[in-house]
Order: structure tokens, then sequence, then C-alpha cells
């Protein structure tokens, strides 16, 4: 059985759309993008950007994003084997992306994020210079700089789109979150841990990432 920190637990309704001035750990480049207000800035404008410039748009405000580190991407890619087992052995006509990759979330043209992972498990456009819409599963993998805008205004972003799975890792505190977005009233909630075999809720209980073998590979990372 899962050593779960906690039972899942569905949070108090509603969700809130999270304040504008809220997202100072993801900093704005003002000089860069200066010809423009916060908030008009388009998908064509992303378009734009030099492909040295490494940033999403959200709701018409661009966000820098800095390099993942190693262990980030080890993580990553480990996760990315085992959806992409899962997917295989399965059949259920899902297909795993991961980083670097546009997802244009919202069907419009204000808002452009590069999951680290998502699952897409319908009909899409492989020839496509982004997915459109929402994945149906999202994984962040957190870094000190990303904490607030992946917990806050992206998981908002996420919900409202429609995403219906959410998971935030946390290399530092060694635990899994994941969001079950189907779940009334709001949303339900349920903690892990590196030790853990997590259950893929949209397989419906056909497929688990084993974070023990992934903890097994990272272990070097977290010792003294």
């Amino acid at each position: 059985m899962n050593d779960i920190l906690s039972e899942g637990f569905h949070l108090p309704p509603p969700l809130r759309e999270p304040a504008a001035q809220a997202d100072a750990p993801l900093r704005e480049s003002a000089s860069a993008y200066a010809y423009k207000a916060p908030g008009e800035y388009t998908v064509e404008d992303y378009y734009a950007l030099p492909d040295d410039r490494r940033v999403e748009l959200i709701d018409g405000v661009f966000y820098d994003m800095a390099a993942p580190t190693m262990e980030h991407q080890l993580i990553l890619g480990e996760m990315y084997v085992q959806l992409r087992a899962c997917a295989e052995a399965h059949g259920e006509g899902c297909e795993v992306f991961l980083f670097p990759c546009d997802v244009r979330l919202d069907s419009d043209d204000r808002t452009m994020v590069h999951p680290d992972l998502f699952v897409v498990c319908r009909a899409y456009d492989l020839k496509a210079r982004a997915f459109d819409g929402a994945p149906d599963l999202v994984v962040e993998i957190q870094s000190p700089s990303t904490q607030s805008m992946d917990t806050t205004r992206k998981m908002w972003k996420y919900h409202q789109a429609g995403v219906r799975e959410y998971w935030i890792v946390c290399p530092w505190e060694k635990t899994v979150t994941v969001y079950d977005f189907t779940a009334s009233p709001d949303f339900k909630m349920s903690f892990y841990t590196f030790d853990n075999q997590i259950p893929i809720l949209i397989s419906g209980g056909k497929c688990s990432i084993d974070f023990a073998a992934i903890h097994k590979r990272i272990a070097r990372f977290y010792e003294s």
C-alpha cells in the first residue's frame, strides 16, 4: 500500500484566480517587451521573439523561464519513460509529450505554456505548431523560481482550461501532489512521497508511476 502523506481531500470551493501581483518569483522582462502593456501580448508576439528566449505567455503577460537543472531533467526523463510504456501497453490512444512543447491552453491568442510533461488522449494535429486546448494530464517539476507559479496561476489556468489531472513534483521536498480536477465540488488533492507507487488517475487504475525507482536513480543528488 502506498505510504501517502495524507489522504486526498476536497479543497473548499471556489478556486479563485490569483491576483496579478502574486507572480513575483517569475519576473516579467519589461525591458525586453516594453512596447506593449502587460496583458496585451498575443501568440503572434510570442512567435516573434528570438528563438533563444524561453518564455511562457499567460493571459497576455510574458514570463521568463530558467533553464532546468540536470536533476529536473532526469526526473522528467524517467517519468516520460514510464508514462510512455503505460500508453503503449494499454492502447488507450494516449500520447505523451515533454518539454519543450507549446500548448495553446485556452485555444485563444493570449496564453502559450510549456508544461514539463503532458498527456493527450484524444485526436490532435501532429503537424501543428502547438497543441491546441487542454491536455488530459499535466506534470510540472518545480524549481525554486517556479514554485509559486506552478501552485497558483498555472494551477488555476490548468483547472479552468479543462485539464483532468495535474501533478506537481517537488524535488527538494521529495513529494508529489496530485490534483484530480474531475472531482466535485471543486477538486481533490492527494500527497505522495518519492517512495510511492503513484496511480495515474486518468488511466482508471491501469497505470502508475514508480517514484521509488526514480528516487533510486537520483539518490546521488541527496547524498551529503
